[in-house]
């Protein structure tokens, strides 16, 4: 049976889309068989994989509101299976809250699929509300982009507090499967500063593959390609080869 990961962190522009993409891909290049649920209404994910989230008829908000089955939705791509998304997503938020374990209902839609795959990466929004609450009683772990920036910590406390919560109320079995420290600057002792404080944070916990800040990486999705299709002899792409090798033996799958 596959392993759900779901790639979350309340706060943008960590690198957290680009992780989900380019982590998968790397895993299907290794001969993993991987699905990418894109689980955020900007459809960045989809996109990333090459496919045109304008056009997109099927997606995973036709899955959670009973309109098509899920494996009508997922899209077959030569760098791994995607579950498509698109803006009609940006209100399912509203049109779940009547409905009965509302919470459970991406859960329920990857349950038929996840004996088809070794991994299925849950890309979510860049916010805690019902999409990554579903996202989170979906998953049996969670891998958290963290950014060597600044304000690196700020709002983790609220996503570990939410997965506490979530733990206790609704998934106990939830864990935390590693954080991953992406746009990392070897020029900036900053960098180094902010990668020792996660990993106080997170002990045991932080993948020692570390993705730089590379102009292939932020080039990529305009291209409809992950990085390691885009430039696969680029540090970017080569990062996401290693962090793919190490996920692998972590996870010992």
């Amino acid at each position: 049976m596959g392993k759900i990961i779901a790639v979350v962190n309340q706060k943008g522009g960590v690198g957290k889309t680009t992780t989900a993409v380019n982590l998968a891909a790397a895993l299907h290049d290794k001969g993993k068989k991987v699905l990418l649920c894109d689980f955020d209404p900007q459809a960045n994910a989809t996109s990333g994989f090459g496919v045109d989230k304008y056009k997109v008829s099927a997606g995973v908000y036709e899955v959670i509101t009973g309109q098509t089955e899920t494996r009508k939705a997922i899209v077959e791509t030569k760098f791994g299976d995607v579950l498509v998304s698109s803006a009609a997503l940006s209100g399912a938020g509203v049109e779940l809250v009547g409905v009965e374990n509302r919470e459970f209902v991406l859960k329920n839609a990857l349950q038929g699929v996840q004996n088809d795959y070794d991994y299925i990466f849950i890309d979510c929004p860049p916010s805690l509300e019902l999409l990554t609450l579903n996202a989170l009683c979906a998953a049996e772990s969670i891998l958290v982009p963290v950014q060597c920036e600044y304000y690196a910590l700020e709002g983790l406390s609220d996503l570990m507090k939410t997965l506490r919560a979530v733990k206790a109320r609704l998934n106990p079995a939830l864990s935390i499967c590693g954080v991953v420290l992406t746009m990392f600057d070897g020029r900036l002792n900053l960098s180094y500063q902010v990668a020792e404080e996660v990993r106080r944070h997170f002990p045991g916990k932080v993948f020692a593959a570390m993705i730089p800040r590379n102009v292939r990486l932020s080039e990529a999705p305009s291209h409809g390609l992950p990085v390691t299709a885009y430039d696969k002899l680029s540090r970017g792409a080569d990062s996401y080869r290693r962090l793919a090798e190490e996920f692998i033996q972590k996870e010992g799958n």
